[in-house]
């Protein structure tokens, strides 16, 4: 028994398959099957209106608009020349930086870590005040260690 109902033919005209889960291309409308669903796959007419596509400026990674009928590389040209924030001096900017302050050691970090106690910058191994030698005020502790110190009521 055929169920002459059910399904539709794929739009692309080398194809025509008979599809019972057909999809509905959003940019024009028509059904295909899975194999010519893509814009690419079905020489879509309409895909400029859902596929955009937002050029990156190579030097300054900076999103160039491109308005409609305009060439991408043309405007991102136009943007190297004239509106591009590069700046090759930033290129070799350095990350690691923060030095670690315990004597011997030579790692850096990336962020600060600083001392409560003493106020020094140390590498994540040397962050704690017993592992560089604290000369900060008080015992080198930790604040939960705090709690079970001796304190002297005046």
């Amino acid at each position: 028994m055929e169920l002459p109902g059910l399904g539709e033919h794929c739009s692309e005209r080398t194809c025509k398959q008979l599809d019972f889960l057909p999809l509905k291309c959003d940019a024009c409308g028509e059904v295909f099957c899975k194999d010519h669903i893509r814009y690419d796959d079905h020489k879509c007419s309409s895909a400029y209106k859902k596929n955009v596509q937002v050029p990156v400026c190579p030097l300054c990674n900076a999103p160039v608009p491109v308005q409609k009928g305009e060439i991408p590389d043309i405007v991102v040209g136009a943007h190297m020349d004239k509106d591009c924030k590069y700046n090759p001096a930033q290129q070799k900017q350095r990350i690691f930086t923060n030095k670690c302050l315990k004597p011997g050691c030579k790692r850096k970090e990336m962020m600060k870590v600083v001392c409560e106690q003493c106020g020094g910058n140390f590498c994540i191994k040397h962050r704690h005040p017993l592992d560089h030698d604290c000369k900060g005020s008080g015992h080198p502790t930790s604040k939960a260690g705090q709690m079970y110190l001796p304190c002297s009521v005046q």
